[in-house]
This record gives structure tokens, C-alpha cells and sequence, in this order.
């Protein structure tokens, strides 16, 4: 551990050549007198608040001597008004709060330099996340500042047993990340694992913030198993509310995406939509969103097969069969409109926002109207796959609606295959997948299914109204 000497010139080379102070052209460094001593002030142009700064450096520069501050911790108590300062000896991290926003302040005579947190992050307002949004309720959201996301939760949750946990993870990025708890319903030993897999992350950096970390923490083993193992949300009131169901909430700066372990699959089935609503509404929403599940999931598969039934036509279901003519095989349009429908979602995203409703309109009507006329596709795959595309955002968790995917174009394959028995085996590998999935902490991602609980699964299916806590 590299350290300040106490010798000013020094100390002051080696901190400009650490801080690049000729090299970056936004790392500022002011030489002041403060009462007859050498200081030089480092701070970051863009995260110093100016007004703060300027106070300070005033007040310094007026005062007449500081002889009777014979180290950096007594020059504190004295002459720094700013109530969130430190006295820092260590090189590195006196250069990573720099980095973060902090005003160094190195004072000659002492060994150790002062760490002022006067900073003000560039960020955007708590406006309401485009997922998750609530008919009522509250409409602030998660931004990219750790700190401000912290007063959220202290905004909702006002109780000491609240414990906000910081640690810095990744050696080049040194990137903040924040267990969110309370000390009185959090489970002990999901929260010892979950600091065990945030000291193990041995990453080079943390580029994609909440991903980065979350793959970081997952069994690698598993890169094959689409289910997501991490639940986010970028809505303050819903993390409020798995913090005091006992969840472990993490925070990770410069993301509006709140982590939220342990996640089972079944915690999918909640939105926070369900809590404005009456209870009766509310699990009747719960409900409906677990029959879009299995529907996206097993409603082409079976159609296909059916249509390739040739008494189809004869039977109760012949409102099923296919009546267009038609050049493409059906299992082919099927797989061509996954694909199609992906593509429109990516051109969408990267569509300007003043083009993005027209072009998602005008590619949809002409290349359906196109392709049927054509004869690439039937009207029947148009209309099944226009209902799942709308059915996946039923949840609002874009990972599982892909996982949702990739597994329904499984089942297709193995449909066409082996025919009603590939669709059964598809399905025994959908629960073997989900049976075999590990959570990055906490239990098993079936439960309350495996273990079972009946109490947790009601729980989870049908929404009850808010009762006295008794504890």
C-alpha cells in the first residue's frame, strides 16, 4: 500500500502524475495558502459543486494562521466547514474517491491528504422508468446515481433497522455497489453469500454496471439456461417492497436498475400493478399474467401440430385449420416470423423516437401484407404470432420473454420432429431446465413449487389484502 510522505513537493508530484493532471484536461488543480501553509486542491471539472468549493476556498484564504492544526484530522475539526470530510493516507484510494467526485485537498505538513464529498453528479430527473409504469401509485424512478437511489429507498423506508452496505467492486473500475436490508427480517445466510460472491468478482471492469455484476456472481456452468436468475426493477416502490419481505436489494452506480435477490421463477407473476389495484383485481391480474405465460409458450407448437393433424378439417377444431394458399412450409413461417418480429423490435430501438411509431406501423402493415400476398406466410401464423409478440409484454421482464422464446423455437423444432411426442419431450426439458436452474443465492428457483408451500404459492397467486404486521 503506497502512502503520502508528508513532504508537500513530493507528495504533490506524485499525486499529478497519479491524477493526470497534465495529462487529462478535466482534472483541475488550484494552489492556495491557507494561513501560511502550502495546500493544493484536485477535483474533477464537471463533479466539484462550484458554490460549495468557492465558500471553502474563501474561507481558507481569509484565515490568518493554522499553526495550532497539527495534523490533517485536527485541520478538519478546525477549518472545514463541509460535514462529509475525511483524512486519507492511502495513495490509491485517495485517488479513486477523487474519481468518484471528491475534492482532495493536500495540505503541507501533513501525512495525510483531506477528502471532501462536495460533489454534484451531472444526472436526469427521478422521472417515471418506461417499464413498469403504474396506472396509479407513484411515478419516481431509479436513475443512474447510487446516491440518490439510496434516498429513495430512505424515503420509503424510515426505520433504522434499513442498512445500506457499501462495497467497491473490481480493481481498474472500483465500482460502488450497495446491499440494501433490514437488520431485522433479512436472511442471515443469503446475505453472508451474497457478500461472498461480491468479494470473489474478479473482474477487469464493470462496463455493463447491474449485468456485469450479475454475471459476475452467476454459475458459469450454466451459460447454456435461458432463465433469467436475476430479477431487476427501476421502480423505488417495488424494491421498498421486497426490502421488507426480507429480499437483499442491490444498487449499482451509474445503473436505474435495482437487483433484487434472491429471485425465484415464480416471483415473475408480481408487477407492481398488482398492489394499486383491490385484491380481487389483483390476483385476478396475477392469474391472467401465469395463463400468458404458459400460452406464449405452448400456443404455436400445439397449433402447429394440429394443423398438420389431417382430419383436422373434420373435426371440432377445423376452425384451427389453415384455408390460405401457401408456397412456405408452416413450420418454416413460424420460425421466419419469430425471427421477423425480433427484427422489428431491434430496428425499433434503433429507430430515431420522431420516426419510431411510423416505422413500427408502416414495416409491420407492409411486410404482412406483402408476405401473405405472396404466399410466404398465412394469415393464421400472422395472427398467432401477432399475440404472442403482444402477450410477451404481459410481464414485464424482457429476459424471461426471451427465455419464453428461444424455448417456444425448441419446441417447434421437436414438434416438426418427433411430433406429439418431441412436444413432450420439450416440455420434460423446459422442467428439467427449470428444476436444475441455481439462483445466483438463495434457495431453490421453484419454490414454493419444489419445496413446496402451499401458504407461499397462494401467496404468490392470489393477491391478499395488506394485514397488521404482528411481529
Amino acid at each position: 500500500m503506497e502512502r503520502l510522505t508528508g513532504h508537500f513537493e513530493q507528495d504533490v508530484r506524485t499525486l499529478d502524475a497519479l491524477l493526470g493532471v497534465e495529462r487529462c484536461f478535466d482534472m483541475i488543480a488550484r494552489d492556495l495558502v491557507a494561513g501560511g501553509r502550502r495546500c493544493r486542491l484536485y477535483v474533477v471539472d464537471g463533479y466539484g459543486d462550484d458554490a460549495v468549493l468557492e465558500r471553502m476556498i474563501g474561507f481558507w484564504l481569509a484565515l490568518p494562521s493554522t499553526a495550532d492544526a497539527a495534523d490533517a484530522q485536527t485541520f478538519i475539526d478546525r477549518y472545514v466547514t463541509f460535514s462529509e470530510v475525511n483524512a486519507e493516507a492511502d495513495l490509491r484510494q485517495a485517488a479513486t474517491a477523487v474519481f468518484l467526485g471528491k475534492t482532495l485537498l493536500l495540505a503541507e505538513g501533513y501525512g495525510e491528504c483531506i477528502l471532501i464529498d462536495a460533489k454534484s453528479y451531472p444526472s436526469r430527473g427521478v422521472e417515471e422508468p418506461s417499464s413498469g409504469k403504474v396506472l396509479r401509485g407513484a411515478h419516481d424512478g431509479f436513475i443512474e446515481t447510487l446516491v440518490q437511489n439510496a434516498a429513495l429507498l430512505r424515503r420509503r423506508i424510515r426505520t433504522p433497522q434499513l442498512t445500506l452496505e457499501g462495497h467497491k467492486i473490481s480493481e481498474k473500475s472500483r465500482a460502488d455497489v450497495v446491499l440494501c436490508y433490514l437488520e431485522d427480517k433479512v436472511d442471515r445466510a443469503l446475505l453472508a453469500r451474497v457478500r461472498a460472491k461480491l468479494a470473489a468478482i474478479d473482474a477487469n471492469s464493470i462496463s455493463m454496471s447491474q449485468e456485469s455484476i450479475a454475471e459476475s456472481m452467476m454459475d458459469r456452468k450454466q451459460w447454456f439456461n435461458p432463465f433469467p436468475r436475476v430479477r431487476y426493477t427501476e421502480r423505488p416502490d417495488a424494491a421498498t417492497a421486497s426490502i421488507m419481505e426480507g429480499s437483499i436489494i442491490v444498487l449499482v452506480d451509474n445503473s436505474p436498475a435495482a437487483m433484487i435477490l434472491p429471485t425465484r421463477f415464480f416471483d415473475f407473476v408480481q408487477e407492481a400493478n398488482d398492489f394499486y389495484f383491490p385484491p380481487l383485481v389483483g390476483s385476478y391480474l396475477r392469474i391472467l399474467r401465469v395463463v400468458v405465460f404458459l400460452l406464449t409458450l405452448f400456443i404455436t407448437p400445439v397449433w402447429y401440430l394440429l394443423v398438420q393433424d389431417p382430419d383436422l378439417p373434420n373435426s371440432a377444431l377445423s376452425f384451427l385449420a389453415v384455408t390460405s394458399e401457401y408456397e412456405v412450409p408452416i413450420l418454416a413461417q413460424l420460425l421466419l416470423t419469430e425471427f421477423i418480429v425480433d427484427l422489428l423490435k431491434l430496428a425499433s430501438l434503433n429507430t430515431p423516437s420522431v420516426f419510431s411509431n411510423s416505422f413500427s406501423m408502416i414495416g409491420a402493415l407492409v411486410l404482412g401484407d406483402f408476405a401473405v400476398q405472396a404466399h410466404w406466410l398465412v394469415p393464421e401464423v400472422l395472427a398467432y404470432m401477432a399475440f404472442v409478440a403482444i402477450a410477451n409484454f404481459a410481464q414485464p421482464s424482457y429476459e424471461l420473454g426471451y427465455a419464453f422464446k428461444l424455448l417456444r423455437l425448441v419446441l417447434l423444432v421437436s414438434s416438426a420432429a418427433l411430433g406429439w411426442a418431441g412436444l413432450a419431450l420439450g416440455t420434460l426439458l423446459i422442467v428439467v431446465l427449470l428444476v436444475t436452474t441455481k439462483p445466483i443465492a438463495g434457495g431453490h428457483y421453484m419454490y414454493p413449487i419444489y419445496p413446496f408451500n402451499w401458504h407461499a404459492l397462494r401467496a404468490l397467486l392470489v393477491r391478499r389484502p395488506i394485514a397488521p404486521d404482528n411481529t
